[in-house]
Formats: structure tokens, C-alpha cells, sequence
């Protein structure tokens, strides 16, 4: 919330406070002068002007009353009207334009500017001209002469008298001023430093204090002047943290709070001082470079932030690696502008990423065309989701000894109407970036358990359908409502599917995750390891969350009788595997040697081309009963 810049309401209350005390005291000071010139009068026998003088001083009483009942205004209009009306009248009974009550009208219009209102002020103001032009006149024309008598020390007395009065009044009403002067400066000075505060809140980051993207913004267009003359470039680097989620799901938003405040201390001191560090949001940061000579000189200063990143980060007492992906634009060449740039440096730090991350690279026009292509594939996943698009494809699985069809690997294709087969690899990661995977996959859970149930009505009853499962879909809290949901549908028990995960969503080691698959494990579901090799395979995960098999990846497989090295590999994931009492699939079988030494290292099962690729489910139950006819089933 902004800071308050209205003027402090103890200052309005104080000045609301201090109106009726300061015309208490004027009308008392009035009375006093007024009460001095009673008893002058009295000494002078002048009975008409003490009557007057006393008659005036009851309604000014009035108005003192009416002010300490706090209607301000109204003891106000009392006063002015009383005080205009009474020394009008004196002066035009005795000595006219020369009486000393003309000396107390000043007085009078400043008492009604201060206390009363402009009205007010203006309608007393036009009925003294008014008076005193009539009591000109009346002594010009000869209709009233005023008789001017001898100055006497009572005629100083009154003048006195009327004087002080005004110069109190006037002291009184010069000291509010003062002090009101100063309560200014000091509200001044308060709301200027409110603005200050406002100015840092809009244009730097609240966490780690960096400047934020509206500032980065106003400094991209003041090194645009100067690059336009220099004819230099300006670097726009967008970067963002690798795994960052992981240490916020496991560590807490606390600590990766802290995370973000370290990384931004040492992007500032990696960065050169004419550079601006700033926060886009979550783990974005946003650098602009100027007064970049070339590719070269940029490069340079960016290896030096990546690198900045690599030591070890302490926080809550733990030791944190991080790594960064870093994307760059360049002005003028990939953009003239801030918006276009910050796009596209931001498809350059993608590029970064799918590169292995821990990289940095320069925007071209290639990547445009490719974010396109990623648009249209979203928009076409949403469509292809409404028209039925997509179907699963079933790759049989093999008991390797018996040569028995033990299970089916659901694998989803999409059948454009167009552009015809578009496999996984182009829609999966585009569909987890946009999120639609959780789509795709309640999809695929459905389908696969209606298809499963529909082969074991036909006969099929011993086959189980292992179904993929992205780490995206893990994010959300469904996954187990959205597979119970399935199951009950298709009256299909547990023990039917299989569920196949990635090395990445385990190695996370999340407590959500864990709980999740746990209650699935209760169900009766299979769990399996997908492509196991492939990650940073760890003993400690396969045990912790209770998984039935690993599936060696295919690369492994298809070279095995090739390359020593991958047959190593392939024999250490089978040997680690029984020794925790796992089950083995080999994935990518393609020739018969292959199969014969899977056999010989102890595998149990396979799938691959040697059997079959992925057939539609029309195929694959064909495909399945005419296996089972050779084979004498």
C-alpha cells in the first residue's frame, strides 16, 4: 500500500481545534477594549454610547457562547456583523469619516477573511463603502454634519484602545500563521519523502531491491539516445534460474526467498556499474547493457554473470548449487524497441534451456519462426483435444523367456488432418510448457483404462497398460482423483495399469510426490522407472518409493551389441536392479542377438521393433490374438 500524501489529519484536527480558542480570545480582547471605553464614557456622563458600547458587548457575549458550543461559523457571523455594524454607527453618530471606531473596520475585514466565510467577507466589505461613501456624502451635502470635537487624552485613549486590540488580534492571527507555516514545511517535507518512497516502490523490486521492469524500461530508452548517437548497441539479457522450483517445493518459500535476494547481490557485482540489474518476477532477472561495442564484448560480460552463479549459495545453513540460462537480444539489430527485445531475449533463454541449460545464447531469427510454430501447436493441441485427434497407439510387451504378450505400453499419437502423423516429441513439450499436458494426460488415463477393460471383455484379461506420465501432471492435486476417477469408469481394478514415471519427477524427492505415490501404491497400482539411465540415476529413490520395475532406456539397448560401453550399462542396470529386487524391461529391442543376450544378462522383459512397433488398439488386439494362436495359447 502507497504511502499517505494527504495532509496529517492531526494537523487538520489541531487547526479544526484551535479556530474556536483563537476567536474566544479575539472577541475577549475586544470586550476588553470595549470595557475601557465603557468606563470612559462613564467618567464623560456619555450615557447614549455606554448603553450602545454594553449592548454591544451582550451580543459579542452571545457570540462567545456560540463558540464554545463549537458553531464557529455562526459565532463568526455575530462577530463581523456586530462589530460592522456597531462601529458604522459610532462613527456616523459622532465624528464621522474622523472617529476612531473607523480605525477598528481593518480589523473587522480581517477578523471575517479569517473566521467567517467569502460571502460573508464580501457583503461586509460593500456595506462599509457603503456607509462610508452615505456619511461623506451626508456631510458634503449638508443633510448630517458630524461634529469634530477637540482631541482630548479619552480620544487617544479610545484610539489606543482600539489599536491594541487590533495589533493582539493581529499578533494572534500572525502566530497561527507561523505555526501553520511550519506544520506546511514539516507535511512538505513528510509527503515529499512519501513520494520518494512511492517513486522507489513503483520502480524497484520489494524482495531483493533490484530494479524492476518499469525501470529497466525508462533506463533501455535513456541508452537508447545515447546509443543512437555512438552507434553502439545495448544488450537486453534475460535470465533465468535452473531448478529454482526445486529448492522452493523442498526448502520453502522462505529460503527461496533468501535464494533470490543472494543471486541478485551477485548479479549486481558480476554486472559492470552502467548496467542495470533488475527483477522481472519469480527467478527472471532482466540486464540491460550499454555501450556495447559487439556479439563479443557482450558474450564477455555474460560468461563473467553465469559464472558468478556457479559457487555454492548458503542458505538456512544448507549448501545450494545454482545455474542459470541466459537469453540476449541485441538493439538494434533484433529489435528497436523494449517490448521486442524483452520477447525475444526471453525465446533465447528458452533456447538456452533446451540446449542442457547452464548456457547462454544470442536471439536469431530462426527462434521467431520456431515460437510461431510453438503457437500454432497449442492452438492446434486445444483443437485436436475438441475433435478427438489424438489416439493411443499400444506396444506390446514380452515376456523374454516364455515369449508370452504380458502388457501394452500406451503411447499417444496425434493424426492432424492435415500434416498427418505428428509425434510426441514436437507436442509433449509444448503441451507441458502451456500447460495443456494436464488435458492431454486425464485424457490418456481414461482412455487407456476404457481400452483395457474393453480387451479384457474380448479375452484379454492377463495384459496390463503401462501409461506415461509427465512430471507436469504431479503439480497439480487431481492426479490421483483423475486415475480413481478412470479406473471407476472403466470397472477396472488397479492392478490393471501400470504407471511409468521419469527418473527427473523422483530425483525432486518432493513430500507431496511421495504421499502421492505412496496412496497410489495402496490402490494396487504398478509403478515403473521410464527410460532409467537417462537422468541421474540413484539406488536411494527406487527403494524409497516403492517401484516395481525400471525400464532401461532404448539408446542403451539398441547399441548394446555394438558398443561394450552401453552393454556395461545395460548389464549394471539389471545386476542393480535384482539386487534391490526389481523387475527389468528393456526397451528398443530390435533384432534377435539383442534379444538373446538380454536373456543371458537376466531381463526379464522387452518391447521393440524385433516384436512389433506401436499399433493402433484395432491392430494391437489382432495382432495380439493372432500371436496367441501361433504360440498355442
Amino acid at each position: 500500500m502507497p504511502p499517505n500524501t494527504k495532509p496529517s489529519k492531526t494537523i487538520i484536527n489541531a487547526g479544526l481545534a484551535l479556530r474556536p480558542h483563537r476567536l474566544i480570545q479575539i472577541v475577549s480582547i475586544v470586550l476588553i477594549a470595549i470595557s475601557i471605553s465603557i468606563l470612559l464614557n462613564l467618567l464623560e456622563g456619555n450615557w447614549t454610547t455606554v448603553c450602545i458600547l454594553l449592548g454591544i458587548s451582550g451580543v459579542l457575549s452571545l457570540a462567545v457562547w456560540q463558540a464554545k458550543s463549537n458553531h464557529i461559523d455562526r459565532a463568526a457571523k455575530i462577530v463581523v456583523a456586530t462589530l460592522a455594524c456597531s462601529m458604522c454607527f459610532l462613527s456616523f453618530k459622532f465624528e464621522g469619516i474622523h472617529d476612531a471606531a473607523i480605525c477598528a473596520l481593518p480589523a473587522i475585514m480581517i477578523f471575517a477573511a479569517m473566521f467567517s466565510t467569502r460571502r460573508l467577507f464580501i457583503t461586509t466589505l460593500i456595506f462599509i463603502f457603503v456607509i462610508l461613501t452615505l456619511m461623506v456624502t451626508a456631510n458634503i451635502q449638508g443633510w448630517y454634519i458630524n461634529e469634530v470635537k477637540p482631541v482630548t487624552w479619552n480620544s487617544l485613549i479610545d484610539v489606543l484602545a482600539i489599536l491594541s486590540a487590533t495589533a493582539c488580534f493581529v499578533w494572534l492571527l500572525a502566530s497561527d500563521l507561523r505555526v501553520a507555516l511550519a506544520h506546511l514545511e514539516t507535511e512538505n517535507d513528510r509527503i515529499s519523502d512519501a513520494f520518494s518512497r512511492i517513486d522507489t516502490l513503483a520502480h524497484h523490486d520489494a524482495l531483493t531491491g533490484l530494479p524492476n521492469r518499469l525501470l529497466a524500461r525508462l533506463r533501455f530508452e535513456q541508452a537508447v539516445e545515447l546509443a543512437r548517437r555512438s552507434q553502439q548497441h545495448i544488450a537486453v539479457l534475460f535470465l533465468d534460474l535452473d531448478n529454482f522450483k526445486t529448492v522452493n517445493d523442498s526448502l520453502g518459500h522462505a529460503a527461496g526467498d533468501a535464494l533470490l535476494c543472494d543471486v541478485a547481490q551477485r548479479l549486481k557485482i558480476a554486472a559492470r556499474a552502467s548496467d542495470t540489474v533488475s527483477r522481472q518476477g519469480g527467478d527472471e532477472f532482466l540486464i540491460v547493457m550499454a555501450g556495447q561495442a559487439d556479439h563479443s564484448a557482450v558474450a564477455t560480460v555474460s560468461v563473467k554473470i553465469i559464472n558468478s552463479l556457479l559457487a555454492p549459495f548458503h542458505v538456512n545453513g544448507m549448501e545450494l548449487l545454482v545455474t542459470c540460462s541466459l537469453g540476449i537480444a541485441l538493439y538494434p539489430e533484433d529489435g528497436e524497441d523494449f517490448d521486442t527485445l524483452l520477447k525475444h531475449s526471453d525465446m533465447a533463454m528458452y533456447k538456452a534451456k533446451d540446449s542442457g541449460r547452464n548456457a547462454l545464447r544470442f536471439y536469431d531469427v530462426e527462434m521467431n519462426t520456431s515460437v510461431i510454430e510453438h503457437l500454432h501447436l497449442i492452438s492446434g493441441i486445444r483443437s485436436a483435444l475438441l475433435k478427438h485427434e489424438f489416439k493411443l497407439y499400444y506396444q506390446p510387451q514380452y515376456h523374454l523367456k516364455t515369449g508370452r504378450i504380458i502388457g501394452a505400453e500406451a503411447l499417444i499419437r496425434w493424426i492432424h488432418p492435415e500434416q498427418g502423423l505428428i509425434p510426441p516429441i514436437r507436442f509433449i513439450p509444448v503441451a507441458e510448457r502451456s500447460g495443456q499436458i494436464h488435458e492431454i494426460g486425464t485424457w490418456v488415463i481414461n482412455e487407456a483404462c476404457r481400452q483395457a477393460k474393453e480387451w479384457q471383455n474380448a479375452g484379454l484379461s492377463q495384459l496390463v497398460v503401462a501409461i506415461n506420465l509427465s512430471p507436469i501432471q504431479f503439480r497439480r492435486d487431481d492426479l490421483e482423483g483423475d486415475v480413481m476417477h478412470a479406473l471407476a469408469t472403466a470397472q477396472l481394478s488397479a492392478s490393471s495399469i501400470e504407471l511409468e514415471l521419469t527418473e527427473s519427477l523422483l530425483i525432486a524427492e518432493s513430500s507431496q510426490i511421495s504421499s502421492l505415490l505412496s496412496r497410489l501404491r495402496l490402490l494396487g497400482i504398478r509403478l515403473s522407472i521410464d527410460d532409467f539411465g537417462t537422468g541421474y540415476s540413484n539406488l536411494g529413490y527406487l527403494s524409497r518409493f516403492e517401484v516395481e520395475r525400471l525400464k532401461i532406456d532404448q539408446s542403451f539397448v539398441r547399441r548394446m551389441m555394438d558398443n561394450s560401453n552401453d552393454q556395461g550399462i545395460v548389464r549394471a542396470i539389471i545386476e542393480m536392479a535384482h539386487s534391490l529386487k526389481l523387475e527389468v524391461v528393456a526397451e528398443g529391442v530390435e533384432n534377435s542377438a539383442t534379444l538373446t543376450r538380454l536373456i543371458e544378462l537376466g531381463c526379464e522383459y522387452g518391447q521393440g521393433f524385433h516384436w512389433s512397433p506401436a499399433l493402433p488398439a484395432e491392430q494391437f488386439f489382432k495382432f495380439v490374438k493372432d500371436y496367441q494362436i501361433l504360440d498355442g495359447e
